[in-house]
């Protein structure tokens, strides 16, 4: 589990392999990756947007940007958490992701919550040792 606070939001993220709808064979390759995103201040906030930055095995960047998360702009009340899942495909066997959401605070502040930085492994990873 990966994990990052930022202003009193903690987001929590836990990648997992997709091996059965992978195909090494046509460099396909799936995680899903599950998020708790949990309201540790004292004021309810709402996740207005999302900012993906993935990175492939061979180092391709793909920038993701969109309103919400799976559909949703989840209001998260004080000591509420919200956790979705959702997939992430890349054509090779390992990368990494991270990000930021942008929040809104009741009170109408707007901040960015830092999503960690974790990494997509699978087991069809050729891994060197130097």
């Amino acid at each position: 589990m990966y994990e990052r606070s930022t202003r009193n939001i903690r987001v929590a993220v836990k990648p997992a392999f997709l091996d059965d709808q992978s195909d090494p064979d046509e460099q396909r390759y799936l995680w899903s990756y599950t998020v708790v995103i949990e309201n540790k201040g004292p004021e309810t906030v709402q996740l207005l947007s999302r900012y993906w930055q993935i990175v492939d095995g061979e180092g391709r960047v793909k920038e993701v940007r969109g309103p919400g998360v799976v559909g949703a702009q989840p209001v998260i009340a004080p000591g509420q958490k919200y956790q979705y899942t959702s997939g992430c495909p890349l054509a090779t066997a390992s990368g990494c992701m991270s990000g930021r959401y942008q929040m809104r605070s009741s009170s109408g502040e707007a901040f960015e919550a830092e999503i960690p930085a974790f990494l997509l492994e699978s087991p069809h990873e050729r891994r060197q040792i130097h």
